[in-house]
């Protein structure tokens, strides 16, 4: 397991909610049944619960609250309250992120990380990457990546949406795409057009939706559109039981590494990376094949 995955929840100070339901996704199968309707409800309200009293969540749950109680406390949290307040942080972090930003400094020169040289905190990250990526290769999923290969190979048109962190990710795949022969969109939202330039697709295409907690509106609205246009979607997030992750047709895993409370991307760009390469050697396999057999009979 990642060391960060190893804390308690209520000792990280960043990213809290999302260690939380990667140590949740990691236990899911052995938890309790009630404990599991207690999983995937925090999965599904997780903007909610900083508001929702033990009550409501138990109802929503069909569970007595005191189910609600053992599974805080199974995570390692004394109680409801203490898990909740870590949602009302993180929803404060999401909605205010220049805020979040500075704070996160503030938070790393009050722990006297400030009196590291640059290129100390330099190194720190280039560890944090390096240990990421080490992650990602003992957790890789040869099943997954193979499905997602050849469900790309086969798609028609493939659409990518991924909003603010994570959009440069989309940009560069669509970039990488386009060196294929596919016809590859990027759905940027410009003019705040998510709509129009998702309608399109259709039952022969696939989308790459690429979020992590707290997951972009506008990706799981994309998300919804492919599967009502009987279109394949392909995840790229942290958790299959996470609200990009629960209803795709194929998932790939990623946890990204952190340094001074800031995640990085090394990870994702490194899969999407490994997906064009591997998709544009399956395609002039197929080239390949349609091409030289006979070709040289006399």
């Amino acid at each position: 397991m990642h060391p960060e995955l190893q804390r308690t929840p209520h000792m990280a100070k960043q990213g809290a909610v999302d260690e939380l339901l990667q140590r949740i996704a990691q236990d899911f199968e052995n938890l309790p049944r009630q404990l599991q309707n207690v999983a995937s409800y925090l999965e599904r309200e997780r903007a909610n619960i900083m508001v929702q009293r033990i009550n409501e969540i138990a109802a929503g749950c069909d569970v007595h609250p005191s189910a609600v109680v053992r599974f805080a406390q199974r995570f390692g949290y004394s109680g409801f309250t203490q898990m909740q307040a870590v949602f009302r942080n993180d929803y404060t972090d999401a909605v205010t992120p220049a805020r979040s930003y500075q704070q996160r400094i503030r938070r790393v020169i009050a722990e006297g990380e400030g009196n590291l040289p640059a290129s100390q905190m330099a190194l720190r990250f280039i560890d944090a990457n390096r240990t990421g990526l080490d992650e990602l290769a003992k957790t890789f999923n040869a099943k997954q990546f193979d499905a997602a290969v050849d469900m790309l190979a086969k798609a028609e048109n493939i659409y990518v949406v991924a909003v603010r962190r994570t959009f440069s990710i989309a940009s560069y795949i669509v970039y990488a795409l386009q060196h294929t022969a596919k016809r590859v969109h990027l759905v940027s939202g410009l003019g705040g057009m998510y709509r129009e330039q998702i309608r399109s697709i259709g039952k022969n295409d696939v989308l790459i939706a690429i979020s992590y907690p707290p997951y972009g509106k506008e990706t799981l609205y994309c998300s919804r559109v492919a599967h009502q246009h009987k279109a394949k979607v392909l995840a790229i997030t942290d958790s299959a039981l996470g609200a990009l992750g629960r209803e795709a047709h194929v998932t790939l895993l990623v946890q990204e590494s952190s340094a001074f409370a800031f995640r990085a991307l090394t990870s994702t760009i490194c899969l999407c990376q490994a997906l064009f390469v591997a998709l544009a050697y399956k395609l002039e396999l197929k080239v390949e094949e349609t091409i030289h057999p006979g070709e040289y009979d006399d």
